[in-house]
């Protein structure tokens, strides 16, 4: 799975998961790949999108339910992993257990759709598809 991580987590999360799932995963943290400067999620996420075969672990809930982002982030080809505010609650280790948790579903949802929102929940064994 390539992963991108947005701002809405902090870099060393993204790091992290992607020191763990090295062998035949790519994870980065979005500051890592695209720098600093803050690019609008428009421009980010068509830049994903050209590259191919990206999913995206994103805080920002609104990229999976407003327009155009939503729209923008489908027509992307993307797949998107969105925690609900329960999960962006608790501290690292708890986003991160979470995540660690879900991620043999991710992988199937990774392996088995071309593009889509799914929500991370606090408790649940397995992942909503946002509509």
């Amino acid at each position: 799975m390539k992963l991108l991580v947005d701002n809405m987590f902090p870099p060393v999360l993204g790091r992290g998961l992607g020191a763990l799932f090295a062998d035949g995963h790519h994870i980065e943290h979005i500051r890592d790949k695209f720098g600093t400067g803050g690019l609008p999620d428009e421009v980010w996420i068509e830049r994903l999108g050209a590259e191919g075969g990206w999913c995206v672990l994103s805080g920002d809930r609104r990229i999976a339910t407003k327009k155009p982002s939503r729209e923008i982030f489908l027509r992307a080809s993307l797949i998107g992993f969105f925690p609900l505010p329960a999960v962006l609650d608790l501290p690292l280790n708890g986003i991160a257990a979470r995540i660690l948790t879900v991620w043999p579903l991710m992988l199937a949802i990774e392996k088995s759709v071309q593009r889509g929102c799914f929500d991370v929940g606090i408790r649940s064994t397995r992942l909503g598809q946002i509509a």
